[in-house]
């Protein structure tokens, strides 16, 4: 274990965060509003570790797997535990547990708060809120990779560790290319959303927020009805245009990029993706018809929640509670799916839904035709034994989570809506559940120890549960590995 080189790179890393504190101090101060100097204490405090740790590069330099996990995992607690301190300084969150629970579903874009009214928040502290999400939609690592030239030699293993997804390919060579290509694709996406909604008749504020939360597929607001807050059709439609460009594997869009149309619509994960989502929203549609006027208003809030719930953004332009419960079993299901490999969502990935029904297929075959060979391709691409073989622990340490984590939050004696969508949620980095945790509820009635559970399952869930596991891994500490 490279104990040294962790510290230095955590330590640049922290230096990072102090220069995007004075971000929301900027907007604060902007808006002339006295709390943005809560944010210069922590990038003061940034600054200072910074200087300790991560300015002499150490001489042993080399990384492997396991450092790669422990870095990418106490970077996201680290970012959170600081990334919390405005918040309750300012004392608009004064409870610390819930500050940091806010600022981790902030990170990991899940978009669940713990706030009864977001609309107290000034403009700074509403613009971190928010611009975590970005920061996060990519990953930390990814985006400090962009900014910095962190460490080119073992910067592929920091990629690996938090780019979500069975398979981590890289889109070029070297990783600090793949990082700036994929930060390049995510601000032009970005910036386009901007324009579109300040056409839409949102002013700038609100633009960068909700294509903060969009570009993230976080869900943060700056108002307690969500998107739904603008009543615009047109709004609607272009944030859910973009939460489901957001869910796309971003290297579909490098392949585009190049000209290759063709292998693009060929991707399994993007046609199967695409099939779920448009199905959906059809039998959605159908089966809410009767509480809205026409068929057409059906579909516009169908098809926002369906790319809300899959994409894990979490906006809401309804209270998809109040919908017959065939819908809500709907979007429940489609909180375990979550969104593309390599996107900014979350949930399991649609890749591994579609290679978990490959397998039931050929099982079912061979017992049909026992002395048959039969090999799982995606992409016309052989899916090798260690990739299934991830997949599957992948799956059975996921169930474990759920059942463990259902099992602790169910202390709080709410119902069983309430609890086990409440874990969903926040696994999955979706937002919202259902019940009391629906798109008009909170995390607030929560006790302490639930609402760790939460940030628990939120950085497990955005980091693919391994690298958070490898935290608790006493032999991943040892010196020899």
């Amino acid at each position: 274990m490279n104990t040294k080189m962790i510290r230095y790179i955590l330590g640049k890393m922290l230096g990072v965060e102090a220069v995007l504190l004075l971000l929301p101090a900027l907007v604060s101060f902007i808006y002339q509003e006295i709390s943005g100097i809560y944010f210069l204490i922590p990038a003061a405090i940034l600054a200072a570790l910074y200087l300790l740790h991560g300015r002499k590069k150490p001489e042993k330099s080399n990384i492997y797997g396991k450092e790669g996990m422990i870095i990418v995992s106490l970077a996201w607690i680290l970012w959170s535990l600081f990334g919390a301190l405005p918040f309750t300084l300012s004392g608009y969150i004064p409870n610390y547990l819930d500050a940091f629970f806010e600022t981790v579903s902030g990170f990991t874009t899940t978009g669940s708060s713990i706030l009864r009214d977001v609309e107290i928040l000034p403009h700074g502290m509403t613009f971190w809120r928010s611009f975590t999400h970005w920061i996060g939609g990519m990953g930390v690592l990814v985006f400090v990779m962009v900014l910095t030239t962190l460490d080119k030699k073992n910067s592929m293993y920091l990629m690996r560790a938090e780019v979500p997804g069975p398979e981590k390919d890289k889109l070029v060579p070297k990783a600090m290319s793949t990082a700036r290509i994929l930060y390049g694709m995510y601000f032009a996406m970005t910036a386009i959303e901007v324009i579109l909604l300040l056409f839409g008749g949102m002013n700038l504020f609100d633009s960068l927020i909700h294509s903060f939360g969009t570009a993230g597929t976080g869900g943060f607001s700056n108002y307690g009805a969500s998107v739904g807050h603008f009543d615009s059709a047109y709004i609607d439609g272009v944030i859910t245009t973009f939460m489901i460009l957001f869910g796309i594997n971003f290297n579909l869009y490098f392949v585009l990029l190049l000209g290759d149309g063709k292998s693009v619509w060929k991707n399994e994960e993007l046609r199967a993706y695409l099939l779920i989502i448009a199905t959906s929203i059809t039998v959605i549609t159908v089966n809410i018809s009767s509480q809205y006027q026409s068929i057409l208003s059906a579909f516009r809030y169908a098809a926002f929640q369906v790319a809300s719930i899959i994409t894990t953004t979490g906006y809401a332009t309804a209270d998809f509670d109040l919908w017959p419960m065939f819908s809500k079993c709907i979007l429940l299901s489609l909180m375990f799916i979550g969104a593309c490999a390599s996107s900014t969502g979350g949930g399991i990935k649609v890749s591994r839904f579609l290679i978990g029904l490959k397998c039931i297929k050929r099982e079912i075959l061979q017992m049909v035709h026992p002395k048959s060979v039969s090999i799982i391709r995606v992409n016309g691409k052989k899916v090798g034994s260690d990739v299934l073989r991830i997949i599957f622990i992948y799956l059975v340490a996921y169930i474990g989570i759920i059942i463990g984590s259902v099992l602790i939050v169910s202390l709080d004696n709410f119902d069983f809506a309430t609890t086990f969508s409440s874990v969903m949620a926040t696994l999955n980095n979706i937002g919202p559940g259902i019940s009391k945790v629906g798109p008009t509820g909170n995390f607030a009635d929560f006790s302490p120890l639930s609402k760790l559970v939460f940030c628990v399952d939120m950085l497990a869930g955005r980091l693919e549960i391994f690298p958070f596991l490898m935290l608790f891994t006493v032999s991943a500490w040892r010196k020899k590995f």
